[in-house]
């Protein structure tokens, strides 16, 4: 059995797919790399997934399959995995090899101990186009480092500074025992991914190196802010599911309340970027839906609403007319500097 499962969403990605594999291949026996080609159809990366499958047969899989989102290819990586830990990987992006290899001697450690390690956290790189500077997201004040812990050890999480898919590695019987399916033709499910297993976590070990570079950059990357725009209808379906989540996990959760509390804030911060994405389409159609959104949130439960509605982030997305609107995007503009996002 392979100690590392890596999956690697590709969808016509040609120009950068060999970077990310090459950066995986350090690896070597202990890793087991699924190139999940998503109905690739303008280039040639489904014959790049068969020629590093034929160069590397031991270690690398080519699955092919029709187009179906970044969800639906992560749902086959999974079905696929054999390796005790998983990993996603998207195509545009790559692991810094010196941090790739503490992580799987660091995997390897815990194998056949006295517990078991349900999720690693490391840290992530924005390698983001023309910034010289790069923003390294780290958790050394957050999580307790080199050594295992749970949730209730874990520090108050900072606005803006979560667990994210570029940051996690879970055991993968874990995801497939918890049912995670993520929605096929849905962009921004890689919340879901971070969010939905979350509850059966117990054991967590944070290894503070900077593994994953998550490049920013491209005019078509899903996080790019106009193409939010042009697909808000999939952010708010998300934003519903994990509203709808929570609330039906909440009796076991308020049990674990620095887990719920977590969760909560998390959810915070997608209700905020689905508004704030709202109020900058700047259409009645837009401002509408925001208004929809809060009220689904309410209708689900009036507490967590009140909660949301009456934080800072909340109340600042909720301000009268246009000139209440316009001092939430600015406030949203200040976080991006902060943060480094979109």
């Amino acid at each position: 059995m392979k100690l590392l499962s890596i999956a690697i969403p590709c969808y016509n990605s040609e120009e950068y797919m060999c970077k990310c594999v090459d950066s995986l291949l350090p690896g070597g026996e202990d890793v087991e790399i699924i190139i999940v080609d998503d109905g690739s159809t303008k280039d040639n990366t489904a014959r790049i997934a068969d020629e590093y499958a034929a160069r590397y047969p031991s270690i690398v899989k080519a699955v092919h399959q029709e187009n179906g989102g970044h969800g639906a290819a992560v749902n086959t990586g999974l079905d696929n995995a054999t390796g005790l830990y998983f990993k996603v990987v998207d195509s545009d992006d790559w692991l810094k090899r010196e941090a790739y290899l503490q992580v799987l001697d660091t995997l390897r450690d815990f194998v056949g101990g006295s517990e078991t390690l349900d999720m690693l956290v490391c840290n992530f790189v924005y390698e983001k186009e023309g910034e010289k500077r790069k923003k390294v997201m780290h958790y050394r004040h957050i999580l307790p480092v080199d050594k295992m812990f749970t949730w209730e050890d874990c520090h108050h999480f900072i606005k803006g500074h979560y667990i994210l898919m570029h940051s996690v590695i879970f055991r993968t019987r874990l995801l497939k025992e918890c049912g995670i399916r993520l929605p096929e033709h849905t962009f921004y499910v890689d919340n879901l991914y971070v969010f939905e297993p979350l509850p059966f976590v117990r054991n967590i070990y944070y290894l503070d190196v900077n593994l994953y570079r998550y490049y920013i950059g491209r005019a078509d990357q899903s996080v790019n802010e106009e193409v939010m725009i042009s697909r808000i209808d999939q952010q708010i379906m998300v934003n519903k599911i994990m509203v709808d989540y929570l609330v039906e996990k909440k009796p076991e959760l308020i049990k674990n309340k620095r887990l719920y509390q977590y969760m909560r804030n998390y959810l915070e911060i997608i209700t905020t970027v689905s508004s704030v994405l709202l109020i900058r389409a700047d259409t009645e159609e837009s401002l509408e839906k925001k208004k929809e959104l809060w009220n689904y949130i309410k209708e689900k439960d009036k507490s967590l609403y009140f909660w949301l509605r009456g934080g800072i982030m909340g109340s600042t997305m909720n301000l009268p007319g246009r000139g209440g609107r316009r001092f939430s995007v600015d406030a949203y503009k200040i976080c991006q500097k902060i943060f480094k996002f979109n």
